[in-house]
């Protein structure tokens, strides 16, 4: 019987989880590092696809899920598939994407500043700030103590490793799982969407998310995030600076290429610096795209090294699992390491409600769970980090073929249906 989960970590994945447990009567406390909420606060926004939906209106009380549905930005942008000089390869609209009325099946944009509010509502009482996790131990009647590095400890049933790509629970339990350098780079930017930047930018760069496919090396993502519609902050104020706002309308952009050609000295680079390589990479590129990188705001341009979670094999099922990043983070070229955090939690909170009423034992129940999520969890480690290495090819065939393959898909559309129904999970 698990009467008590210990989660360490106290990000997406772990914060429903810790709803879902609570909603199931199981008792639950979260242990977070930082020391106040405050700590939390991260601008960037991410994608919420259909499991993620679906796992968080299954662990969040009703009122809890109306307020995520209160909060995220809503549009009817579609996802285009282009070559350099803007011209589309394959476009398919939001309608050919949203195959259902019900909220739980739609996408939906959100800033992690917002999300991570919503979920720590209601988890005042379960969720301990300030504690470090060191490392744990399992006990002669096999439970599970965790230590910390304020001296304290607490003991539970089930101790959830939900720490991030870092983990230290990881680092324990499965020391041999690494994660590697897929010697990917990327430079990402945020262009503002401001009156005059609306005027200036094509609709498909303000309404649309775009991968733009050159015929040589590299790629270009860009996404558009309106602003969330309900602004939730912890003491009601808002973050300052633009990196750090959910207020504004922006256009985000991603360049990919691999690590070795960029410059040795690029990590020293600041956003101003950034910005003139990558225009000087695309200086053959479409106007439009040229301009959307060149009118970003130099502060929130930064380089970020790719790195992604290696496959691990079954390991023994005991009283400490994982969940989220810690097990398989992933590069972030097919925007689905949040949502298959999500899925996880929700996942775990049916098997250990199939324990709470008798029907498993925790060791089954958590085996099933490890084995599901190791499925789809690698799964999605493998499409991002393919995704990854495509956008750092220099194989131009495999670059036409690619893009004929889109081309085709775009003038059949049997072929275009199918492709847009799975599109995003």
């Amino acid at each position: 019987m698990t009467k008590t989960v210990m989660i360490i970590g106290g990000g997406i994945g772990g914060l429903a989880l810790a709803h879902g447990l609570r909603q199931a009567g199981i008792e639950v406390a979260v242990y977070e590092r930082s020391h106040a909420r405050t700590e939390w606060l991260q601008g960037y926004r991410i994608h919420i696809n259909p499991h993620g939906s679906r796992a968080l209106r299954a662990c969040l009380e009703p009122a809890a899920w109306q307020a995520f549905l209160d909060t995220v930005s809503t549009g009817d942008g579609g996802f285009g598939f282009t070559t350099e000089g803007f011209e589309d390869l394959l476009r398919i609209t939001h309608d050919d994407i949203a195959v259902s009325p019900d909220p739980a099946e739609q996408h939906y944009g959100v800033s992690r500043i917002s999300l991570r509010q919503v979920l720590l509502s209601g988890l005042d009482d379960v969720l301990h700030l300030g504690k470090t996790f060191t490392r744990y131990e399992t006990t002669a009647d096999g439970r599970v103590r965790a230590y910390f590095e304020d001296g304290a400890s607490a003991t539970a049933d089930l101790l959830v490793g939900a720490d991030g790509a870092n983990s230290r629970v990881r680092g324990q339990l499965l020391p041999h799982a690494t994660r590697i350098d897929t010697g990917v780079t990327a430079v990402a930017g945020k262009h503002r969407l401001t009156e005059s930047a609306l005027a200036r930018l094509p609709k498909r760069l303000t309404r649309d998310a775009n991968l733009v496919i050159p015929a040589g090396r590299g790629n270009l993502f860009t996404a558009v995030w309106r602003h969330d519609r309900k602004t939730v902050a912890p003491d009601g104020s808002l973050p300052t600076g633009f990196l750090l706002d959910n207020t504004a309308d922006y256009t985000f952009w991603a360049y990919a290429d691999a690590a070795d050609q960029f410059p040795s000295d690029v990590d020293g680079y600041d956003g101003a610096a950034l910005m003139s390589l990558i225009l000087d990479r695309t200086r053959d590129w479409s106007p439009e795209l040229r301009q959307l990188i060149g009118g970003s705001d130099a502060d929130t341009v930064n380089l970020v090294r790719i790195r992604s979670a290696s496959p691990v094999e079954p390991w023994p099922t005991g009283p400490v699992t994982l969940l989220g990043d810690s097990i398989h983070n992933m590069t972030p070229m097919a925007g689905i390491g949040a949502n298959t955090a999500l899925r996880d939690a929700d996942l775990l909170r049916r098997q250990l409600i199939a324990v709470r009423d008798g029907q498993t034992s925790q060791a089954a129940a958590v085996a099933e769970y490890e084995r599901q999520m190791r499925e789809y969890g690698f799964a999605a480690v493998k499409q991002s980090l393919r995704n990854a290495r495509q956008a750092a090819s220099a194989n131009r065939f495999g670059r036409t073929m690619f893009r004929a393959v889109l081309r085709t898909m775009s003038a059949v559309p049997p072929l275009k249906r199918r492709f847009a129904r799975a599109f995003g999970s």
